[in-house]
């Protein structure tokens, strides 16, 4: 199953110590660096990725969309805010949603449509990551991923294993 990336705009940017000191310039300048960011991401990943801006100070009454670089833009239309475009977009597709704010009142509907949700700083630190592995070649190289059984210890049985939702997630997060 394809992941697909619903970042909440402003809240990725004003919590991004880079981000945030483009977007000391100017408002655009903060979502072209970005959209920038996301797109050098998705090269090296391959998801789909949406990023949701408020679009208060639109003129137009419509939502308005665009695609920039590969990566789907919305801006929500005037009196709406980003999270409500990206509750609807979680109550459409669900599970197939991992959502990226630090936003808790945002966090817990996604969740509750069944959508993964990974804090903003979390996934700047993700970005990171995999631009330093694409650069050095290491992609595809997942360190401590599986089990290895290692002298003395035994597996326990169920009550060690993850709850289903946290496997879920977690199997989401290692895509990322």
């Amino acid at each position: 199953m394809a992941v697909h990336l619903v970042v909440d705009g402003y809240n990725l940017i004003r919590r991004s110590p880079t981000l945030s000191g483009a977007e000391e310039l100017s408002l655009e300048h903060g979502r072209e660096a970005l959209v920038e960011k996301l797109r050098q991401y998705k090269r090296i990943k391959g998801h789909r990725i949406t990023v949701v801006f408020d679009g208060a100070d639109k003129v137009t009454l419509a939502e308005e969309k665009t695609q920039q670089k590969g990566i789907k833009v919305i801006y929500s239309r005037r009196g709406k805010t980003a999270d409500s475009v990206i509750r609807r977009i979680c109550r459409d597709q669900g599970e197939k949603v991992v959502v990226v704010t630090a936003d808790g009142e945002l966090a817990k509907y996604a969740e509750s449509c069944g959508s993964v949700v990974m804090p903003s700083e979390e996934f700047e630190a993700k970005i990171e990551m995999s631009f330093y592995a694409n650069l050095k070649g290491l992609e595809g190289e997942d360190e401590g991923e599986g089990w290895s059984p290692v002298k003395g210890t035994s597996k326990k049985g169920p009550a060690r294993r993850l709850s289903k939702k946290d496997r879920k997630r977690r199997k989401k997060w290692k895509k990322l």
